[in-house]
């Protein structure tokens, strides 16, 4: 437990950290990776280069100096990160020398601003707040590795089958390597695949949803090409180009905290733009097996009508799916999906799942607010680091 002492003096310093958070975790991510350049085998160099990672660093140690004296409060934040950090393979050892590293960029950034009592009560809550980290996740391994057919960090897959699926995504189906079973998911998780890209210093981890229900044989991940954003093209790119059937790559087990509640009766709705409708799909694809009958509204919109995917797929679960319909928009010819358009077609009664671009959901998620939505029911899930969207909740 913190002390009073302790925690007013963090909570002191939220103002100063709202103001000067993303300069603090730049100077922590580059002194730490001049430090320890291995860590750059775990840290996505794509969201390193494009300023997410410090943005959401900054976030939560914002928040948890705001939330101090409740640190249950941001539980949810850390459940989410732990995910992704259980799916990176993160271990305890790691932690204190991000603390090292994170004290040193507050006191750097700040200056004689940051006195010893500010320093040492910080050394103090990040030992509170690693450790719940460190608990979350250890649960999170030992439950990955014991489901059946599980294992705690990376296995060793074979790419069973490439499939171009349009003009920028492609699906490729894993298998694993020891011929076992692979446990069951969720429909909405992802997996981490670690990649050694010719010509490329660095190991590469890249996260992707799972694009179909559980199969107990291959996972399916479904990558969009990304070549026109480096450094974010960089694995994207090479599994389009270079890998091939046949090769071997290694993959963490299912993870993530957005998936579909099966357990709810309630009508569904899934929207998506553009590669966002990978972990919907998986959504959509265990619908039509476990309850076929429950009412569900599949939207995509793409740039063009060639963008769309998978529609094979959802004409088959369609024919298994009485009361389910499927809705594509091409923003090239209508533009970009309406208030008045999902007034029209989602019912205020609906469960809506959404996944795409940031600012797809942002506007999304403010258009269901706007018509009527509660918190509740709006379900969403960001590619890579958690960002903070500007929307006006309904409680």
């Amino acid at each position: 437990m913190l002390s009073q002492q302790t925690m007013d003096i963090v909570k002191s310093t939220a103002p100063v950290l709202e103001v000067h958070g993303n300069e603090i975790t730049k100077a922590f991510y580059k002194n730490m990776f001049v430090a320890h350049p291995e860590l750059l085998n775990i840290f996505n160099h794509a969201n390193q280069a494009k300023g997410r990672q410090q943005a959401a660093l900054a976030n939560t140690v914002y928040a948890a100096a705001v939330h101090i004296e409740n640190l249950g409060a941001i539980m949810p934040v850390v459940h989410q990160i732990a995910q992704k950090h259980r799916s990176l393979g993160i271990k305890p050892e790691h932690y204190p020398i991000v603390g090292e590293f994170l004290l040193g960029a507050i006191k750097e950034v700040l200056g004689d601003a940051a006195t010893d009592d500010i320093i040492n009560a910080w050394a103090e809550a990040y030992g509170v707040i690693a450790d719940a980290f460190m608990s979350t996740e250890e649960s999170m391994y030992q439950e990955a590795e014991n489901k059946e057919g599980g294992w705690r960090f990376f296995k060793e897959f074979e790419i069973a089958d490439k499939v171009v699926e349009n003009e920028e995504i492609t699906s490729f189906y894993l298998k694993p390597v020891d011929g076992e079973t692979l446990p069951e998911y969720k429909p909405g998780q992802y997996i981490t695949v670690k990649i050694d890209i010719p010509g490329e210093k660095f190991t590469h981890r890249r996260q992707y949803s799972l694009s179909r229900a559980t199969n107990k044989n291959a996972f399916r991940i479904s990558v969009k090409r990304e070549d026109i954003n480096d450094p974010e093209g960089k694995v994207s790119v090479y599994l389009h180009n270079q890998a091939k059937v046949g090769d071997r790559i290694e993959v963490s087990a299912p993870a993530g905290d957005f998936h579909l509640d099966l357990a709810s009766k309630a009508p569904v709705t899934f929207i998506a733009g553009g590669v966002g409708i990978t972990p919907l799909m998986a959504m959509f694809d265990t619908l039509a097996a476990l309850d076929p009958n429950r009412a569900t509204t599949l939207i995509h919109s793409a740039r063009t009508a060639k963008l769309h995917v998978f529609d094979k797929e959802i004409s088959a679960n369609l024919e298994k799916m009485p009361n389910a319909s499927y809705i594509t928009l091409n923003t090239d010819e209508v533009g970009y999906i309406t208030k008045e358009f999902l007034q029209e077609n989602v019912g205020l009664d609906h469960d809506v799942y959404v996944c795409g671009p940031s600012v797809f959901m942002e506007a999304i998620i403010n258009h269901l607010y706007a018509i009527g939505f509660k918190e509740s029911q709006i379900h969403f899930e960001f590619f890579g680091p958690a960002q903070q969207l500007k929307v006006t909740v309904n409680a």
